[in-house]
């Protein structure tokens, strides 16, 4: 093996090395970025949910002074979306696999 190839060799693996020396520095940006983003995102729900408390605790004061009940009025809520869903879990059971109702509905 002469020279020329052991060049061509070394030329090889010095590109090679730099290609991925170049995606380790890409990534390590996204990774930056990323990180960012989850930490803005992080303040923002937090905010969100400081303010959803206060305006919680300002409900809470305007129900009890107007005399609404917000446990059964919550509690009827909750059984409402519950019966949703059981009545949606149900059509949907019912359904053939393409969406339309089965023919052991009657239709």
């Amino acid at each position: 093996m002469g020279f020329g190839d052991t060049a061509k060799r070394i030329q090889t693996l010095a590109d090679k090395a730099e290609r991925t020396y170049q995606k380790i520095n890409e990534l390590r940006t996204e990774v930056e970025e990323t990180q960012t983003t989850v930490l803005d995102t992080s303040e923002r729900v937090q905010a969100l949910e400081n303010e959803m408390a206060e305006q919680r605790a300002v409900l809470d004061a305007v129900a009890e002074e107007v005399g609404v009940d917000l446990d059964s009025v919550s509690t009827e809520a909750h059984i409402v979306e519950a019966e949703a869903a059981a009545d949606e879990d149900g059509r949907s059971e019912a359904d053939g696999p393409d969406g339309s109702e089965t023919e052991a509905d009657g239709n």
